[in-house]
C-alpha cells in the first residue's frame, strides 16, 4: 500500500498522538498541510479503503456524533510493508547493513536490535 503525501500527513498526526482523532481533531492538530480542510472526508475514507486507518469509535462533538480513527498499524510497519511490497526488492541482510551504516543509528538501538535478533532466533 503506498499513501499520498496528504494521506501521509494525517497519518504522522495519528501516529504522533498516539489515540483515536475525529476529523475535527485532525484539522486542530494539522499545521503545515498540502490538503484543504474540506478534502480530508475524501482522503479519511481513502484511508479506510487502503485499510491504514479504521473506525475506532464515536464521540460526541456539540450535539452530534462523529467517528474517530486509528491507524493500523504503527509508521515502522507501514515503512517495512512499503519496502518489501516494492516490485524490486531488497535483499534483508543488505537492507539490515545498509541501515546499520546510517548515522542516525545509536549504540542503544543497535543494542535493542541484538536483543530482538538473539530473541526471534531462539
Amino acid at each position: 500500500m503506498e499513501l499520498t503525501r496528504s494521506e501521509m500527513e494525517i497519518m504522522d498526526v495519528l501516529w504522533e498522538t498516539g489515540k483515536p482523532l475525529s476529523r475535527a481533531d485532525l484539522l486542530e492538530h494539522t499545521e503545515e498541510k498540502t490538503w484543504k480542510d474540506s478534502s480530508v472526508h475524501i482522503l479519511l475514507n481513502s484511508l479506510l479503503q487502503k485499510e491504514a486507518i479504521r473506525e475506532a469509535g464515536l464521540v460526541k462533538r456539540g450535539k452530534t456524533f462523529g467517528r474517530v480513527f486509528a491507524p493500523t498499524m504503527t509508521r515502522e510497519e507501514y515503512f517495512a510493508n512499503t519496502i518489501f511490497s516494492h516490485r524490486h526488492k531488497p535483499e534483508p541482510v543488505g537492507l539490515f547493513k545498509a541501515l546499520l551504516k546510517r548515522e542516525e543509528v545509536t549504540q542503544a538501538d543497535l543494542q535493542q536490535l541484538l536483543e530482538l535478533v538473539q530473541k526471534e532466533i531462539r
